[in-house]
């Protein structure tokens, strides 16, 4: 015969309230945090694949995070770039259309509009720094501020006028790729000021300026410059397809980073995450137990031997 005691059935009853409760509290922090535990040591097994494969997360998030920064910057320039393409395109045209109409009235105030474009876009910036600079990150590239800046004897040479040096910037942009995201001034803009020098040359010598009607000599040496102009604006238009390329590259592998970190995080999630319907049965039945525990607690206080012996 077992011998049943009332001390005995209060440590036993107590033990069951306290693994339902504990039973109780696990589950609900799995339904209110949808995760398995809370640290590596409730994934022991897997601990030191969970380890590798969130400093894979971190370093693919970091990639993401600059490349970000990249292509803010790529588009900034793309902003620069086609500016002074459209600013030589534009001297282009009105070279064309005071060809055809025979006169020259407003032609070199259209064109030097278009040189403080193409000056502007040359100096573009970007967070406080200038684009096309190379490393001279804090100086101005391009320091001509009007056409007559071009034909001054202090500063005879085109290559006077740019400040960059020639370091082109490079980034990483994924564990394997490195792209070039850095144009420098002068390689942009050399042959658009020497373009630029020839009209404000021709303009202050005896066969200017242009006004009214074109001379023999005026309408002679714009058709022979206007073919300059269209070489000038193809070469622009090269280094934008250059920069456009170098975008859609980083844009290829941005995708495919978010493409790796989904499934890094989701092979996580299959370790980590709870399943929610598991969980919340859990959580039902620990709370159930604790119920019935409670009930057998109170149950077996009304239930003393005195009560028994009592008349």
């Amino acid at each position: 015969m077992n011998r049943v005691s009332t001390t005995g059935n209060y440590n036993q009853v107590l033990s069951n309230i306290m693994a339902a409760q504990q039973r109780q509290m696990e589950a609900g922090n799995q339904v209110a945090t949808q995760k398995k535990g809370n640290d590596l040591k409730d994934f022991s097994r897997n601990a030191d694949m969970l380890t590798a494969m969130r400093s894979i997360d971190v370093r693919l998030g970091g990639y993401l995070e600059q490349n970000k920064l990249i292509a803010d910057k790529l588009t900034t320039q793309d902003f620069g770039l086609n500016q002074v393409a459209e600013s030589a395109d534009g001297v282009r045209q009105a070279i064309a259309e005071s060809l055809a109409s025979g006169r020259a009235d407003t032609l070199m105030q259209d064109i030097r509009g278009y040189f403080r474009n193409s000056v502007e876009g040359m100096n573009a910036r970007y967070g406080g720094k200038y684009l096309f600079a190379g490393g001279k990150i804090d100086t101005q590239p391009v320091t001509a501020t009007a056409m007559a800046d071009l034909t001054n004897p202090g500063t005879p040479l085109i290559s006077d006028f740019f400040q960059n040096d020639d370091f082109v910037t490079q980034a990483k942009i994924d564990d394997s790729t490195t792209v070039n995201t850095g144009l420098l001034a002068d390689d942009i803009g050399t042959d658009l000021l020497q373009a630029f020098k020839d009209i404000q040359v021709f303009e202050e010598g005896g066969s200017g300026p242009f006004t009214g009607e074109l001379t023999t000599a005026q309408q002679t040496f714009l058709e022979g410059i206007l073919a300059t102009w269209d070489t000038v604006h193809k070469d622009i238009i090269n280094e934008t397809a250059r920069n456009g390329m170098v975008q859609k590259r980083v844009e290829s592998v941005k995708k495919d980073l978010v493409s790796r970190q989904d499934s890094l995080q989701g092979m996580m999630g299959e370790i980590t995450d709870a399943d929610m319907t598991l969980a919340i049965s859990a959580l039902e039945q620990a709370q159930l137990s604790v119920q019935a525990a409670s009930q057998v607690f109170l149950t077996l206080q009304n239930s003393s031997l005195l009560n028994v012996l009592q008349p």
